[in-house]
């Protein structure tokens, strides 16, 4: 599994491009019981809020994710900065993200960040450690 990672409009989609991937779904669209049958799931962080709306727990939803498909890509825009948020479920969902990247970026091979359009690798192992 490949984990990018980066603020908004940054370019990890045109990076996931460049790896050859085109089979890329939505996460703010995608059916969220399906997102494991794509090569990649853009907007994971919508994806994660979504879930939680559902009443998922969402480690649980990524265990499940990378079960089915192992060799996933997921790219996810860093939502934790900045100001925290009043409302509660807003600062949940930030919590909840946070808490699923790490977990990802742990059983990732390669973890990118893409910073104007640069990716940087952060993390690479030749296994899914």
């Amino acid at each position: 599994m490949i984990l990018i990672i980066g603020g908004a409009y940054q370019g990890k989609t045109e990076y996931a491009r460049s790896l050859g991937i085109s089979d890329i779904c939505d996460g703010a669209s995608e059916d969220i019981y399906r997102v494991w049958e794509h090569s990649a799931v853009n907007n994971f962080q919508i994806l994660v809020k979504r879930q939680l709306e559902a009443g998922l727990d969402s480690l649980e939803e990524a265990e499940r994710l990378l079960q089915k498909n192992p060799d996933i890509v997921i790219i996810s825009t860093e939502i934790g900065g900045g100001i925290v948020p009043i409302e509660k479920s807003e600062r949940l969902w930030r919590e909840t993200v946070g808490k699923v990247c790490c977990y990802l970026a742990r059983k990732s091979s390669r973890v990118v960040r893409v910073i104007c359009g640069i990716p940087t690798i952060i993390k690479e192992t030749g296994d899914n450690n």
